[in-house]
C-alpha cells in the first residue's frame, strides 16, 4: 500500500519561501511520478509540478516556473518542492500524489490529477503579510 505524507506547510510572507516535503512508501516499483497540487477555496486542483523516476524529467505549471524547484532524495524516498518569491495567489492547501509507471514511459508535462493513484492528506500554505 503506497502512502504519502505531506509535511512543511505553514505562514510565509509574500517573497518569502517554504519547503514542502512528501515521504513516500510502499512502492513495489522503481518507476513512478510524484505530482505536487494545490487547491485554493472555491478553486479547482490544480498541477503544480511533478517528478518521473523513469527518465528523470521534471515539470511544472507556468504559474510556478521560475519560483519553485522539484526534487528527489531517494535514500529518504522523499520529494521535496521548495517554493520561493511566494505570492498570496500561492495560498492552497499542497498535496502530493504518486503514479506508477514503466520504465520506458517519458512524461511530456504535468500531469492531470485524475491519473494519480494515490494521495497524501495535504498541507496548508498561506502566504499573506
Amino acid at each position: 500500500q503506497v502512502q504519502l505524507v505531506e509535511s512543511g506547510g505553514g505562514l510565509a510572507q509574500p517573497g518569502g519561501s517554504l519547503r514542502l516535503s512528501c515521504a513516500a512508501s510502499g512502492f513495489t516499483s522503481d518507476y513512478y511520478v510524484i505530482g505536487w497540487f494545490r487547491q485554493a477555496p472555491g478553486k479547482e486542483r490544480e498541477g503544480v509540478s511533478c517528478i518521473s523516476t523513469s527518465d528523470g524529467s521534471t515539470h511544472y505549471a507556468d504559474s510556478v516556473k521560475g519560483r519553485f524547484t522539484i526534487s528527489r532524495d531517494n535514500a529518504k524516498s522523499t520529494v521535496y518542492l521548495q517554493m520561493n518569491s511566494l505570492k498570496p495567489e500561492d495560498t492552497a492547501v499542497y498535496y502530493c500524489a504518486a503514479l506508477s509507471i514503466d520504465v520506458d514511459t517519458v512524461v511530456a508535462g504535468v500531469i492531470p490529477h485524475f491519473e494519480y493513484d494515490y494521495w497524501g492528506q495535504g498541507t496548508q500554505v498561506t502566504v499573506s503579510s
